[in-house]
């Protein structure tokens, strides 16, 4: 049990704690201003709500805030753990709490309400609050509902117009209008206002326009060509036409939906995927083998929850909010948290609902992917912290690594062998702490023992002077290159530095990250080439190259101007660097005038210059 030290109102809350039943319910927790700042629910009240208060060490560092900010709690005893569900989902809508993920606001989304008037209308809406009715969706997009709602306008004729409508029981005809309007004119309306439809065959349209919502084809393509036959029959052939077209219409429309075979009847799909701060989670509605349609959503994490536990509140407040009559859902992994009484959960190995799965996880995937663009394109380094975050968790890192430094070689057949190392802070180059190398001790051609000289004189120094370690190491190179930085990091040096690798294929393109586990094993970090993480390693290995080869490449120089110009006596490097940037090459110098010579390096040594080359 956690002591004041951690929250002053302890005493309060062990009182309380002893008069939590062990019953399923809800549990909130408010701080000083008698806010609520966490819903949650539980099967075991009494052993849910205790956890948070024992083995505090044990907790995130978002939980251990929680916890720190608690002053009272209350609870509420339910019958079932659907009725905890039920009610946590209602209580986390009605107090938004600081600290429960919850569904972004869904007024963005768009949604088709059938009104609740006695004669309905069809209405395209973002905002709920504003309308009072039945509502359809969300839907992925503007364009997707908009087609849906012209499809139903073909079928059906309804009204638009904001004329309130009333059937009178005494006078059998409904009182509105005495004057059918422009859209009855041009075939949009039947006229209700005006007594040209009865109220029965209006609602009837309604019925079938929610059967269309809800994703029920079939018995409404069964009820419409009984129609055609009937009118068929009765040789209404121009009538029989026009709903021959509308029939084609409506199955090229559930066409186009259908992914798999029709034995998926009604079923919602769930899948998600997560970094350190958000969850992306996809739902989709199946109706008799047709995609209804497809949402995906963002959420903030606030306790670093896991994928099952944001999964476990969010599907219950989709199903709600979508309305769905689905009593099946597909999800990728089991969920305890929601009961088998509320909604049956599937976890597929093959089949259609497998199938589905994995189109559920394309989506959500593609949702993440265009949720960190924009997030990039606003704020470039929170983008980059959360790669370092997702870093951090790829390689099972303690700590995220602010500080990633990635060591190279360069040499010409052991000629002038160098090494460079790069630094990274938070994500970018932080230049002012590059280093290069001149290899001291090592002859010839040797990348392994060239790699552990820098890597022992870097971190010893480092060591030495008490300065800050990197949180990882990267080498330019594959399990070679990583057991020689491991043996002179752990084994030589004893330091606690994370190491990873960047191994190349046969074209010289990275192609893997590698990493150690917990038994010194080398594995392979599974990253795709179109991941911004692996687009972040890339850059580090290409700046380590870069800056490796520039200082090769000048040494090499060095090296030339000494066995040439520099042969000449009186003549140094910087005499004969200033020759080479003037004329281009020693070439081009042995063709100058004193004259020239004398213009660039003074009479003396332009006279030395000249009788050098002269003699030759």
């Amino acid at each position: 049990m956690i002591d004041k030290s951690i929250n002053k109102n302890i005493d309060r809350i062990r009182l309380r704690l002893k008069t939590v039943p062990e019953t399923p319910g809800v549990y909130q927790y408010l701080d000083e201003r008698g806010t609520v700042i966490y819903v949650g629910k539980a099967r075991n009240l009494q052993r849910r709500v205790s956890s948070y208060f024992n083995r505090y060490d044990d907790h995130s560092s978002k939980i251990k805030m929680l916890v720190r900010h608690i002053y009272d709690l209350r609870t509420t005893v339910v019958a079932t753990e659907v009725d905890a569900l039920l009610l946590e989902n209602n209580l986390i809508k009605q107090y938004q709490p600081r600290y429960n993920s919850m569904l972004k606001d869904d007024k963005s989304y768009p949604y088709l309400c059938i009104t609740d008037e006695e004669y309905p209308r069809l209405l395209f809406t973002r905002d709920r609050s504003r309308l009072k009715g039945q509502f359809f969706g969300p839907y992925p997009n503007g364009r997707i509902l908009r087609e849906l709602q012209d499809i139903i306008r073909k079928l059906f004729c309804y009204r638009k117009c904001q004329k309130r409508l009333h059937w009178d029981e005494e006078k059998g005809k409904c009182l509105g209008s005495d004057r059918p309007c422009m859209n009855h004119q041009i075939g949009l309306c039947n006229a209700p206002c005006a007594g040209l439809e009865s109220k029965e065959q209006y609602l009837e349209t309604f019925r079938r326009i929610r059967q269309i919502l809800r994703g029920d084809f079939g018995e409404i393509l069964d009820t419409m060509k009984k129609d055609m036959f009937a009118l068929a029959d009765e040789l209404r052939f121009e009538e029989a036409e026009v709903m021959r077209r509308k029939i084609r219409l409506l199955e090229e429309y559930q066409y186009k939906s259908t992914v798999v075979g029709t034995n998926v009847r009604d079923v919602d799909v769930f899948s998600i995927l997560s970094d350190t701060r958000y969850a992306y989670v996809n739902m989709m509605r199946i109706k008799n083998g047709s995609i209804i349609y497809s949402f995906s959503t963002e959420i903030k994490k606030q306790l670093d929850e896991s994928d099952s536990e944001i999964l476990a509140t969010v599907i219950p407040a989709l199903h709600e909010q979508t309305e769905s009559t689905a009593h099946e859902a597909v999800v990728p992994f089991p969920i305890d948290d929601i009961p088998d009484e509320y909604l049956h959960l599937t976890v597929p190995t093959r089949g259609d609902r497998k199938e589905l799965l994995e189109l559920s996880l394309r989506n959500v995937r593609a949702h993440q992917h265009q949720c960190v663009h924009q997030r990039l394109l606003v704020n470039p380094d929170d983008g980059r912290g959360q790669l370092i975050e997702r870093l951090q968790k790829e390689l099972h890192l303690k700590r995220p690594p602010t500080h990633i430094e990635c060591f190279d070689n360069s040499n010409i057949q052991g000629a002038y062998p160098v090494a460079a190392m790069v630094r990274f802070t938070d994500g970018k180059p932080d230049k002012s702490e590059y280093r290069k190398f001149n290899i001291k001790t090592v002859e010839g051609p040797d990348d392994y023992a060239s790699m552990a000289e820098v890597i022992h004189r870097r971190y010893k120094r480092l060591s030495q002077e008490g300065k800050e370690l990197p949180g990882l190491l990267i080498v330019d190179g594959g399990a070679g290159q990583m057991e020689v930085a491991r043996r002179v990091i752990v084994d030589e040096l004893q330091l606690d530095i994370a190491i990873a690798g960047l191994a190349k294929d046969d074209r010289h393109h990275t192609s893997e990250l590698l990493c150690y586990d917990q038994q010194w094993q080398i594995r392979v970090v599974g990253l795709k080439p179109t991941d911004e993480l692996f687009h972040l390693l890339e850059r580090i290995q290409d700046e380590v190259h870069r800056f490796a080869i520039t200082f090769h490449r000048d040494k090499r120089s060095k090296g030339t101007l000494h066995t040439q110009l520099t042969d000449i006596p009186g003549i140094g490097e910087k005499t004969a660097r200033d020759l080479l940037l003037r004329f281009g090459s020693v070439k081009a110098v042995r063709l100058q005038t004193l004259n020239d010579l004398t213009k660039a390096i003074g009479p003396a040594k332009a006279k030395t210059v000249y009788e050098f080359f002269s003699e030759r």
